[in-house]
């Protein structure tokens, strides 16, 4: 397949917006048809900083195509599908589960040429199907029904834990309010990170500089140790941190108490610290020079950005 000539992003949220904007402004990009598909309510009626967004998107040329992941059924969505070689799934984290296997099943029925699945995360086939967060389980029956056919092409981007998450006091591994780092399971564990808006950068070097590319793709902001990360995280804010372990044991019984906590099951399944990194060397950004934001360069825009604020 070359480069597409029409792609449709499922997602209009920070991951969806960063795709098309990257999409939109590459230098090898022609012609491509760029379209969002996104709800109506949100179209007619969007909220201040969504309206600010849809008109950035609307004068880079990109169009939106009314539709619904999860209330949609697979025809209506198939309907929506067959018109475009492309389909990226950009969004997901909030869906019920089976959302990711219809929109599938919708792409499969449109005989969409290649599909970007939301698999913007960890190495799912390293962690298997007995990890702690079920979602997952998911990921990995999507992976297996893409293999099990060859009608539909297709590209995995793991990129890690997004970088921004790393920071999300709720996650609890960077706490920037009490100046306080905890490790997940021991400190010399390791987590590979991208930030969301390096992953457009990626998605679009790959359709438009490397159309052949397919299958799993692995990128990275950074690959990085938690003791690494609360050095670096002391050294950017300027004063000594707290620093905290969150060993396995404490972290399983957090999980244990409270069974149904997706940020549980994600503090769990990075403490077992397997398939959540990989060497940088190993990935297509390294391979092919691409120049994303590490911790450090992150988390000082980030302060840059709120104090400005």
């Amino acid at each position: 397949m070359s480069v597409p000539t029409s792609i449709l992003v499922l997602g209009s949220g920070e991951l969806g917006g960063s795709i098309l904007q990257h999409l939109a402004i590459h230098p090898h990009n022609q012609s491509t048809k760029l379209t969002l598909l996104i709800r109506k309510g949100t179209l007619n009626a969007p909220k201040p900083d969504k309206k600010t967004e849809l008109e950035h998107l609307a004068g880079l040329g990109i169009v939106f195509a009314l539709g619904d992941v999860v209330s949609d059924s697979i025809d209506t969505l198939r309907d929506i599908f067959k018109d475009y070689d492309t389909i990226i799934g950009a969004s997901g984290m909030t869906f019920p589960a089976g959302t990711q296997t219809k929109i599938l099943e919708a792409v499969f029925a449109a005989k969409v040429p290649l599909y970007i699945p939301w698999q913007f995360g960890v190495d799912y086939d390293t962690i298997g199907g007995n990890s702690a967060q079920d979602l997952f389980t998911e990921q990995l029956k999507i992976r297996g029904l893409l293999r099990a056919q060859d009608s539909t092409q297709w590209i995995i981007l793991s990129t890690g834990m997004f970088t921004s998450f790393l920071f999300e006091s709720s996650f609890g591994v960077v706490d920037l309010e009490s100046s306080t780092v905890r490790c997940l399971g021991r400190w010399d564990n390791s987590v590979t990170v991208t930030a969301v808006e390096d992953i457009g950068q990626v998605i679009a070097e790959i359709l438009y500089t490397a159309p052949k590319t397919r299958g799993v793709v692995f990128t990275a902001g950074q690959t990085i140790e938690y003791a690494q990360l609360a050095d670096e995280v002391e050294r950017v804010i300027g004063k000594e941190i707290v620093r905290e372990t969150w060993d396995m044991e404490h972290l399983r019984q957090e999980l244990k108490e409270n069974p149904d906590d997706g940020l549980k099951k994600y503090r769990v399944t990075f403490a077992e610290g397997i398939g959540v990194s990989w060497p940088e060397e190993s990935t297509f950004t390294h391979q092919h020079s691409l120049q994303l934001k590490n911790v450090e360069t992150w988390l000082r825009e980030f302060l840059e950005t709120r104090r400005i604020s």
